[in-house]
């Protein structure tokens, strides 16, 4: 949903092409298609899908390792505390996974001449990732600034001090295709309700005032959260 959002800031903004990365996560195939459509409905024509192997064989996160159980969030202990507490991470964070993606970004980017890759990082109303914080991209940008031929491309993120029901009501102004997103974990036919990216996203759109449009296993909804 956030990169989506961000994704149709770019496009009104900007001369865009777009990448995706499937890591062997547990939904790479739904979220390869969400990527498919929403590239088509914002009339994105270059589009650079790859795979990154290295994460699914490194494992350690309930994304990427099978015998990983995604847990169940608890609503009312969202979001996690202070992402500067490293036993407060989730279970749902992907090692590094960030600069495996930027690294692309970058690569490709200096091949297009292209200078901004927008992502779609959130650092509030979210998991706690490490790898979402401002300081993260401020010392990334200076990698890519001393790493790259000509030191011009940064990484923008437009979204990372927004609320995640600030995100919704950016993404319904701009017309961005937030049906077509998808945030679930652990599904790929209906989304469970219940892991963390689910309860996150049920809660915003619930503070946004809006319903969510995309099919949940109304049964596995976490209590606390609306359909």
């Amino acid at each position: 949903m956030d990169s989506c959002v961000c994704a149709a800031l770019a496009a009104r903004d900007t001369d865009t092409a777009a990448l995706h990365i499937s890591y062997g996560q547990r939904t790479e195939a739904r979220e390869r298609e969400a990527f498919l459509a929403i590239c088509a409905r914002l009339g994105i024509c270059n589009q650079l899908v790859v795979r990154n192997e290295a994460l699914r064989a490194i494992g350690g996160s309930a994304l990427t390792d099978p015998s990983i159980e995604v847990p169940s969030a608890v609503p009312a202990a969202l979001p996690q505390m202070p992402s500067h507490l490293p036993n407060q991470i989730p279970i749902t964070y992907v090692p590094f996974r960030n600069a495996h993606f930027l690294a692309v970004a970058v690569s490709w980017a200096e091949v297009l001449g292209a200078e901004q890759i927008y992502i779609g990082a959130v650092e509030q109303d979210s998991s706690g990732y490490p790898d979402c914080r401002p300081a993260y991209y401020q010392a990334y940008n200076e990698v890519i600034r001393t790493g790259t031929k000509e030191g011009r491309i940064h990484v923008v993120t437009p979204l990372i001090a927004l609320k995640k029901s600030q995100i919704i009501r950016q993404g319904l102004e701009l017309g961005a295709p937030l049906d077509l997103t998808w945030s679930c974990y652990s599904r790929e036919d209906e989304a469970c309700g219940t892991c963390d990216s689910c309860v996150l996203r049920l809660r915003a759109f619930q503070e946004a005032g809006v319903r969510d449009p995309i099919p949940y296993e109304t049964k596995g909804v976490a209590p606390g959260v609306q359909l």
